[in-house]
């Protein structure tokens, strides 16, 4: 080793080519995901939503950001610079002067081409001797060698950097984290007080949800704990009166959790808090309606559990339907106790006497768009022109959905029983318009419903009295059962069988060379046409409820190829710190019993038009069961929908075992055994022929 002498790149060609690809791997994504988008685009959809949402907290933030924020230029600037260096290297790398020397290893061996084995291993032995470091080998040798090495590690050093690592944080996020990018530690927390409080009110939901880890800076680097909490908190809690401070139940006597509670209940009760607190409520606020949604799929699967398990409790359906409530809270920033009517602009406590007086009785948004325009400006009377014309503006942009439910039970012969234990599907068409469509069309479609309902009463009326007399007169001249049968069918009121009846009575009365006109053969005749028309009428609706079969398979497999989007429409919160898209939970459930009968499903893809098919197992035992179809919004107060959904649950058909496809006759069999006898006969024949 002594006297061993080591000669690197000096011109630093490997250098280069190994920095020119580094840069390369990081400018090409980095400008993919980094370049900022088009502002233009995102400014104009501000400004036009500037009329409604003006007001909004998250509308004012998203504002004075997209003003006053400089990342976008410093991102374009460093993209720019990282693309500049990487064309300088690339073109550093093109005019590099390079050897290409095809390998040939009979030349390094000094062989010719057709030397034997024995020979190369030979010279091997020979030449590694001579070129052994130990034994003062050549030094371009060497040198070749080494420079080899040295790109082989800072190959392995790059993969290192750039692949290895970042996929080893990857995988420590991915652990952490559940599929709704919430901490796996914090579902385990909501499982636990779940399952051991099936039955829990709203302020025991408010500690479960601020003990989530997400508030813990232990476990996330977003949420902040400062010196000056041991101040500020105390004086929230005394404010706002009692939120079970002395609970010493862990872990909601920890103080990230109480700071959390405090300012969650802040924010419903819209008070005023510190610079450093408003952000900190921001942070809370923000997580608090995922966590919630979190909490809702805990309660299903726990439901799911008990129901195919058993053995404990599982979530009442009012923990569940408070999980719903308390996200609406949260986004509107209201109490549960409040009026829905402080979600609109320029609406305070005060102002609410106007609206429930003996007068008004408006109550709710509903009452307040059902009411006439000079109604509803001498009631708002409190507000100047532009704050009403807002208002208006608010109100009219807020949902109404129409709700259609279609009961069946797929995959079944006759699709409308419902017999124990079948697997049912309740298909719900969501209808979303804007409410102020909805109170124009409901003043004029009221009016000529009433209309329309009117003629048609008075026009039933005159048909009957018509038909009485028309009755009373064919008694005396009576007329054929052809012309009785148009006459019942434009009446609509005389059921078949009482018209066959009559028709049979006023013809025993008739000359009896005209009830014996037809012949037997005629007769026949027009039975079996009368039979055709049945079978025609039967396969009709058979491929009738065929195609509508089909549309509907056709309908979940689109659904489940198609990728909607989860933007629908913004919601008018007037103190929620983020944009938040309009979204709906959909299910049944017994209201009777407390329980779940349909697991819910979140709606997150309703603009116009959404349908959803929910399905449960009928119950086991027959008999009629009362059930309700629920629609709850996540973003408003005020707007849920209770349908009522009837089922009668019939008793299975019982198996068949003398079915008449099994039944084979007697001469069939005797014909197989016959066919089975001469092919053996055959056989023989053929075996004696071959012999």
């Amino acid at each position: 080793m002594a006297g061993q002498q080591f000669q690197y790149d000096d011109s630093g060609n490997t250098f280069f080519y190994f920095l020119t690809s580094f840069v390369g791997l990081i400018v090409i994504p980095a400008t993919y995901y980094l370049w900022p988008r088009d502002q233009n685009a995102e400014q104009l959809r501000l400004k036009s939503l500037r009329r409604v949402h003006g007001r909004c907290l998250w509308y004012r933030l998203r504002l004075m950001k997209s003003q006053q924020s400089i990342v976008p230029t410093l991102k374009k600037a460093a993209l720019l610079f990282g693309w500049a260096v990487f064309l300088l290297l690339a073109y550093k790398v093109s005019k590099l002067d390079r050897e290409y020397q095809e390998y040939n290893p009979y030349e390094v061996l000094n062989l010719d081409p057709g030397a034997s084995l024995s020979e190369i291993k030979k010279q091997y032995r020979v030449l590694s001797l001579k070129f052994h470091p130990d034994k003062g080998g050549d030094e371009a040798t060497i040198h070749e060698n080494c420079q080899t090495t040295s790109l082989a590690i800072a190959s392995f050093l790059f993969l290192l950097s750039c692949v290895f690592l970042p996929q080893g944080t990857w995988w420590y996020r991915s652990i952490r984290y559940s599929g709704d990018q919430i901490l796996i530690n914090t579902t385990q927390l909501f499982m636990h007080f779940m399952y051991k409080t099936p039955n829990m009110n709203m302020k025991r939901l408010a500690m479960v949800l601020t003990a989530a880890f997400e508030f813990d800076p232990r476990s996330n680097k977003e949420a902040t704990i400062r010196p000056t909490d041991n101040i500020e908190v105390p004086q929230l809690i005394r404010e706002l009166g009692n939120i079970n401070v002395k609970k010493k139940e862990p872990p909601f006597c920890y103080p990230y959790s109480l700071k959390a509670r405090v300012l969650v209940l802040a924010h419903l009760a819209r008070m005023d808090v510190s610079e450093e607190l408003e952000e900190d409520q921001r942070f809370v606020v923000r997580k608090s309606p995922a966590l919630l949604q979190e909490m809702i799929n805990v309660g299903c699967q726990l439901t799911m559990m008990a129901n195919s398990r058993g053995g404990f409790h599982a979530p009442r359906l009012v923990t569940i339907e408070n999980c719903m409530k308390l996200t609406q809270m949260i986004v509107q920033g209201l109490q549960e106790s409040k009026s829905p009517l402080l979600q609109l602009p320029h609406f305070e406590e005060e102002h609410l006497r106007y609206c429930i007086s003996k007068k008004y009785k408006v109550r709710s948004l509903q009452d307040l768009v059902s009411l006439k325009d000079s109604d509803r400006r001498s009631m708002l009377r409190f507000l100047g022109e532009e704050k009403y014309d807002e208002v208006m503006a608010v109100l009219g942009s807020f949902p109404h959905i129409t709700m259609d439910t279609k009961l069946q039970v797929l995959d079944d012969e006759d699709s409308n029983n419902i017999t124990a234990g079948s697997i049912v599907t309740v298909t719900v068409t969501l209808t979303r318009k804007r409410m102020a469509v909805r109170s124009d069309s409901i003043t004029d479609s009221s009016k000529a419903k009433t209309k329309v309902w009117q003629n048609k009463s008075k026009g039933a009326k005159k048909t009957a009295k018509s038909k009485k007399k028309k009755l009373t007169k064919k008694k005396a001249t009576p007329a054929p059962a052809k012309t009785k049968q148009a006459n019942g069918n434009v009446a609509g009121n005389v059921p078949v069988k009482e018209e066959e009846d009559e028709a049979s009575d006023k013809g025993s009365d008739s000359d009896e060379g005209e009830a014996n006109k037809d012949s037997p053969s005629e007769r026949d005749e027009d039975s079996d046409k009368q039979s055709d028309t049945e079978v025609d009428e039967m396969g009709g609706d058979d491929e009738e409820e065929w195609e509508a079969l089909q549309q509907s398979i056709q309908r979940r497999e689109r659904a489940l190829l198609e990728t909607k989007s989860k933007v629908t429409h913004p919601v008018y919160s007037l103190y929620f710190p983020e944009e938040k898209q309009e979204w709906w939970w959909l299910y049944i459930a017994d209201r009777r019993d407390q329980t779940l009968v349909s697991m819910p499903y979140h709606v997150c893809t309703l603009k116009d038009t959404e349908e959803v098919e929910l399905k449960f197992p009928a119950p086991s035992k027959t008999g009629n069961y009362q059930y309700s179809v629920i629609l709850r919004s996540d973003s408003y107060m005020g707007l849920d929908q209770i349908k009522p959904l009837k089922l009668e649950v019939h008793e299975a058909k019982a198996m068949l075992d003398n079915h008449p496809q099994w039944d084979i006759p007697d001469t069939e069999e005797e014909d197989e055994e016959q066919e089975d006898s001469d092919g053996i006969e055959e056989s023989e024949d053929d075996d004696e022929d071959n012999d």
